[in-house]
């Protein structure tokens, strides 16, 4: 029996494809990219605020927030922070009663903006900055949307519970009978995160590792962020899933927290944004969207979110682990969007959450 409704060989032969497609010549979003002008600044200001619905962090999503409010005095950004599935709900929701809230949104489930275009329900923008120095292969060549960071579901494990020469190295090691009732890990149908993540774990590994990994006692948790904190804590010494970056944040901070890339691969996760057709405040929804991948934000992303940037002119902190040095799952978003009902349901079934 298939994994997926479609082949790996089906998923590389798309993406191929979609690359081919991209690359063959400058898409019209392109030829209409938008640079933020003083005429742009004085009509956000008018309206004077936008509603942000993402599922960053919320501290990361408020830290973008206060710092555009401070270059843009008179606009006030109203974070919405939910799991990106949930955001995706809520999102459907309004629409479908017509309630034309959000303004900008940011997800971490790429799918999402597969749907989002179909049903017409984006706008097309695309910063200058974007169409200067982003590769094509992050950014919509409608223009619909744009990829603001990138990071990494890994393992981890608690310092003060686990030698580093007993820690798991990789998914298999997860399986060992040592690490019984010791993990923690999140849901496919609360975080994007975790939905592309187990998309990935499953084209590559198979739901049987799934279900051996199941009769292993794990603690389920909602978001991504939340492994990374039970860790901290000392409620469990291992994260099965979850992200990097927030490990990574409590490891600075001088928690006994390590990240664990496993050694089959690291499941790769972008989140994209964009502005909605019916924002109620479209012209503050372009200024944000544009500042939000300018040099500026994306550095911010970098420095404070300890995230990756497409952005080419982004500088790592030192010491940071480069994306090329770590063996990366390849993300596949159209896939997710096939698959995520099925996942959603064979995951609950398996877990018993």
């Amino acid at each position: 029996m298939s994994k997926f409704p479609f082949s790996r060989r089906d998923v590389l032969k798309a993406s191929a494809a979609l690359g081919a497609s991209v690359f063959a010549a400058p898409s019209r979003a392109q030829a209409e990219a938008s640079p933020i002008t003083p005429e742009l600044v004085a009509a956000a200001r008018k309206e004077g605020k936008l509603a942000f619905y993402t599922a960053m962090d919320l501290p990361v999503a408020e830290k973008f927030g206060k710092t555009f409010e401070a270059k843009f005095p008179g606009i006030t950004v109203r974070v919405e922070r939910s799991g990106a599935e949930r955001v995706f709900q809520r999102i459907g929701q309004e629409m479908d009663s017509r309630i034309h809230a959000v303004d900008v949104v940011n997800s971490a489930d790429g799918a999402h903006f597969i749907v989002w275009k179909r049903n017409d329900w984006l706008a097309p923008y695309l910063p200058e900055e974007v169409a200067r120095h982003y590769p094509p292969q992050y950014y919509d060549p409608d223009g619909l949307w744009v990829t603001t960071r990138v990071w990494l579901s890994s393992l981890g494990y608690n310092t003060n519970l686990v030698k580093p020469e007993e820690a798991p190295k990789s998914f298999a090691d997860l399986l060992d009978p040592k690490w019984m009732g010791k993990m923690v890990k999140a849901h496919p149908a609360y975080s994007g995160t975790i939905m592309t993540a187990t998309f990935q774990i499953v084209r590559e590994l198979g739901w049987g590792y799934l279900e051996k990994l199941a009769r292993q006692k794990v603690m389920q948790v909602q978001s991504s962020t939340d492994p990374p904190k039970k860790l901290a804590l000392g409620e469990r010494a291992v994260m099965a899933d979850g992200n990097d970056y927030n490990l990574v944040q409590l490891k600075e901070a001088g928690q006994p927290v390590e990240v664990v890339y496993p050694q089959e691969g690291t499941p790769l996760v972008t989140g994209p944004s964009a502005v909605f057709k019916s924002a109620p405040n479209p012209n503050a929804a372009r200024l944000f969207q544009n500042w939000l991948h300018s040099l500026e934000a994306q550095q911010l992303l970098v420095d404070f979110a300890r995230q990756h940037s497409v952005h080419p002119l982004v500088q790592e902190k030192p010491g940071a682990r480069k994306l090329s040095d770590i063996k990366l799952w390849k993300d596949d978003p159209a896939g997710v969007e096939q698959a995520s009902e099925q996942i959603k349901a064979r995951y609950a079934q398996i877990f018993r959450v």
